[in-house]
């Protein structure tokens, strides 16, 4: 079955650096677009990054752009989220979605908790 497991998170401090990985199995995924969302107490989920199959074209929320960087290793099954100059609006549960067709918002992962504060 499907499975996406993130891992990474934690408390940093405003301007600091964490990276969260997702472990992909049960689906092609080197045939599989990619996605980061997170979600804020008292906040719907918001969409911040994608990535194509090979890894060469992304996307990002105005929220994150310059900020965070998404990539994947497909010898890896793991997609990835570079998150630099975190501040307080940076604090969510992060999770990843694999865009699987016929699969409606595709398959998410349990999320991981990035805390941002002093």
């Amino acid at each position: 079955q499907v499975q996406l497991v993130e891992s990474g998170g934690g408390l940093v401090q405003p301007g600091g650096s964490l990276k969260l990985s997702c472990a992909a199995s049960g689906f092609v995924f080197s045939e599989t677009y990619m996605r980061w969302y997170r979600q804020a107490p008292g906040r719907g989920r918001e969409f911040i990054a994608h990535i194509n199959t090979v890894g060469d074209g992304s996307m990002y929320a105005d929220s994150v752009r310059g900020r965070f960087t998404m990539s994947r290793d497909n010898t890896k099954n793991t997609v990835y989220l570079q998150m630099d100059s975190l501040n307080s609006e940076d604090t969510a549960v992060y999770y990843c979605n694999a865009r699987i067709p016929g699969v409606g918002d595709g398959y998410w992962g349990q999320g991981t908790q990035v805390t941002v504060s002093s």
